[in-house]
């Protein structure tokens, strides 16, 4: 199957949709705090009594909404993503152990995070669209001429308030994902040919 091929870019889409999927429920049964997004998603899971994937469903579907306004074309892959994610952490939810030891959570949550980073550059190769909180923050950035860090940093900090509100789960792990995830997706994007050694994409 060529590389270029719609076929073939569509599974590495949903293989990297499935990745991503297992990162994020390894985050969220560590137990220590998660992604400032995934704070938000519990929050409202929380409040509502929906499970924690589909609740990230309806904030993907939320955050779609607002490219609206911002102009901001999604892709097949903008969906999928939406969709998807919050599909697979649940699926993968109930075959991830609960540990008592703070290292091995800790270790785990850890763990969530270089899955999710190796995803991210699996399904951004394929070229099919953003995901819903990359072109929010894009869109954000360019509507009020922001850096990229700012506009992501002043969002991540309002969706981490309001879901810590709602009773979401905001702790170190948050602050941990906050410092490393940038590196991480540094590296993923390097390996996947999508950003040179300097970490410019």
């Amino acid at each position: 199957m060529p590389k270029s091929s719609f076929s073939y870019r569509l599974i590495k889409l949903l293989l990297g949709l499935f990745i991503y999927g297992i990162g994020v429920a390894m985050m969220v049964k560590a137990g220590i705090g998660v992604a400032p997004w995934d704070v938000f998603a519990q929050g409202i899971s929380k409040q509502t009594g929906i499970s924690f994937g589909q609740s990230t469903i309806v904030v993907s579907a939320l955050v779609l909404l607002l490219w609206i306004p911002l102009r901001v074309k999604p892709g097949l892959g903008s969906v999928l993503n939406a969709i998807l994610i919050g599909v697979f952490a649940d699926l993968a939810m109930p075959y991830i152990p609960d540990f008592d030891s703070y290292l091995a959570r800790l270790a785990m949550l850890l763990g969530g995070m270089v899955v999710v980073s190796f995803a991210t550059g699996l399904y951004i190769s394929c070229g099919m669209g953003k995901g819903p909180r990359d072109g929010l923050n894009v869109g954000i950035a360019q509507r009020f001429k922001l850096p990229f860090w700012q506009a992501r940093t002043g969002i991540e900090i309002l969706v981490v308030l309001v879901g810590f509100l709602l009773g979401g789960q905001a702790r170190e792990g948050t602050l941990i994902f906050a410092l490393l995830i940038g590196y991480l997706n540094q590296i993923s994007l390097r390996f996947f040919g999508l950003a040179d050694k300097n970490g410019r994409v």
